[in-house]
């Protein structure tokens, strides 16, 4: 089992160290950051955040077994007038506990916030097309493809694709009660 707690300075170094190159950063964050990733970075990233209203709120992922941070994730650009937001920076970060299910408890955890606390309408993210298991975790959630931002981002020499997707809250609902 996994617990979403706030993301706080003292999360700073574990992020750092998991974030290994900028094609990795770029995957992770988008083009939010320029590795390497710093803790001034982190300072704004988290300015404003995890506040009764706020427009982002930003978690580390915590295993309740052993009470180790093994990830990371947030909930961005809410928009409490059309009832939406985005999930961002979503990283299983200890090679241990990949392979594991835990991107999808990660989810559902957001989800439940987004809708169950939030009450929001839809919930949408974007994921480059080539990272196929990250896909294949947001479609067993729910999210649907709405479509494919060609060359989108530069990462060298190639340009990558980003698959917009969403889930919509009446989506949510008939998921998890197959949960």
């Amino acid at each position: 089992m996994i617990n979403l707690q706030y993301f706080e300075r003292s999360d700073f170094k574990q992020l750092i160290d998991w974030i290994e190159s900028p094609e990795f950063l770029l995957q992770w964050a988008g083009p939010f950051f320029e590795f390497p990733l710093t803790e001034e970075q982190l300072e704004v990233y988290i300015e404003g955040t995890n506040q009764d209203n706020s427009s982002s709120y930003v978690y580390k992922v915590v295993d309740l077994n052993t009470g180790e941070t093994i990830g990371h994730i947030s909930l961005a650009q809410i928009d409490r007038r059309n009832k939406s937001a985005r999930i961002g920076k979503v990283l299983v970060g200890s090679k241990s506990v990949r392979g594991q299910g835990i991107g999808q408890k990660m989810l559902e955890e957001i989800l439940n916030i987004a809708f169950g606390k939030l009450n929001l309408h839809r919930v949408s993210l974007g994921v480059f097309d080539f990272n196929h298991s990250a896909i294949a975790c947001y479609e067993r959630v729910g999210f649907i493809k709405e479509g494919l931002l060609r060359d989108s981002r530069k990462m060298g020499n190639e340009y990558w694709s980003l698959w917009e997707m969403s889930i919509l809250e009446d989506e949510w609902l008939c998921k998890k009660q197959k949960i």
